[in-house]
């Protein structure tokens, strides 16, 4: 990753557990760099700019608005968000990843093919992806906590999609789900709340 915002100056990081951000498509880090204020300061957070330039900002893989994707871009944006937190998640306690939008696609991948690697899930007006080699490769020994939290009246977010996101959550993952009418494609200081709470059980506690 070239361009990652920290919360914390490096040498207030070690040993504190680590949220890794992905932002939006066509959005980029800035968006997530707002929220550090809003979230518990134990942690560390990460906010991370996507590869692939779209337009005057960025994106994790192509994307239309069906949500159809190339699962070659999916998974070279993944391996790419491995390999960097591989590369620095031993100085911290655990690793938690929070997705916005498209940010939340990657980050359910990265959970689907590193199970182990992550403590637990936030997920942000956003979709996991309808894949038939990921189904395949979907195997939790425990269920990883997971906070999704949207606008049931979302219009971005697919009908098709919010279906498969909800089914493939409940299916394979400890879920905390909430809405936030009036939010729209967004996210919203009552919805931090509700995150700072899931935050504070499953990985502070």
């Amino acid at each position: 990753m070239e361009t990652v915002v920290w919360s914390k100056p490096e040498g207030q990081r070690a040993g504190t557990p680590l949220l890794v951000m992905m932002h939006g498509y066509g959005t980029d880090e800035s968006r997530m760099v707002r929220l550090f204020e809003s979230l518990p300061q134990e942690f560390t957070f990460a906010a991370l700019r996507a590869p692939m330039p779209i337009g005057d900002h960025w994106g994790w893989f192509l994307l239309d608005y069906f949500l159809a994707n190339d699962f070659a871009d999916v998974i070279s944006a993944a391996n790419a968000v491995q390999a960097w937190i591989s590369s620095v998640k031993d100085q911290y306690s655990s690793v938690t990843l929070m997705g916005y939008s498209q940010g939340m696609a990657m980050a359910s991948t990265l959970l689907r093919l590193h199970p182990d690697d992550y403590k637990a899930v936030v997920g942000l007006s956003g979709f996991v992806l309808n894949n038939e080699l990921l189904s395949v490769m979907d195997s939790f020994e425990a269920k990883p906590p997971f906070f999704w939290g949207r606008d049931k009246a979302d219009l971005v977010i697919n009908e098709d999609a919010i279906a498969y996101t909800a089914e493939w959550l409940e299916k394979n993952t400890l879920l905390t789900a909430r809405t936030y009418p009036g939010m729209g494609h967004a996210m919203s200081k009552a919805e931090m709340v509700d995150v700072s709470a899931f935050l504070r059980h499953y990985v502070l506690r």
